[in-house]
């Protein structure tokens, strides 16, 4: 009896190690493939927010990639780059931030692909509780983040969806795979 619940543990943590690695890989998935037809390598991007896993992924395929270092972009919303940047990204940033209004308008390119969190009516919304720079001030719903940019000078080109589905049992869970969680957005500096 032993032998056989050890088995189980192994297998089902190999399983859930497994789900959970394709779940982001999806994710990224999507993401390259809406950089690539909008922005085909090489270009120079500025992504948002310290080096990630997607910045490598994006290196990887041809595109030249500046981070911000992790400063406060409450407090600096500036950010001085190489002029020549083609396009800045942000893949869930701007819900960490009190005030994405500023810093979406000091974005030093005309165009701009970034993701942000769905606000879920079944989910409260993301704070830890021992990482303050992990927590989420907004999570958007879909018009909020059409006009925050429109507020801002950017005119949407081109929408996306992602759902974040769950291997887990529960009603929660069954409704993350039905319902969109991401929010992707391509938008391009609309002519003063």
């Amino acid at each position: 009896m032993l032998t056989y619940s050890c088995f189980y543990l192994v297998c089902f943590n190999l399983k859930k190690r497994y789900v959970y690695k394709k779940i982001p890989q999806k994710r990224y998935d999507s993401t390259l493939k809406m950089l690539q037809r909008i922005l085909p390598a090489p270009a120079q991007i500025l992504d948002l927010g310290v080096k990630n896993p997607f910045s490598e992924i994006m290196e990887q395929h041809g595109y030249e990639v500046q981070n911000t270092q992790g400063q406060d972009l409450d407090f600096n919303p500036k950010i001085e780059v190489d002029p020549n940047v083609d396009m800045v990204t942000s893949f869930e940033i701007f819900e960490h931030l009190l005030s994405p209004f500023t810093v979406l308008q000091h974005l030093p390119a005309d165009k701009l692909l970034v993701t942000v969190p769905l606000k879920l009516w079944f989910a409260a919304a993301y704070r830890s509780k021992t990482d303050t720079w992990d927590r989420h001030y907004h999570e958007f719903e879909d018009w909020q983040f059409d006009w925050l940019l429109e507020k801002t000078g950017w005119e949407i080109k081109e929408r996306a969806y992602w759902k974040n589905p769950s291997t887990k049992i529960g009603i929660r869970p069954l409704l993350r795979n039905i319902t969109p969680r991401y929010y992707a957005v391509y938008a391009e500096r609309k002519p003063s």
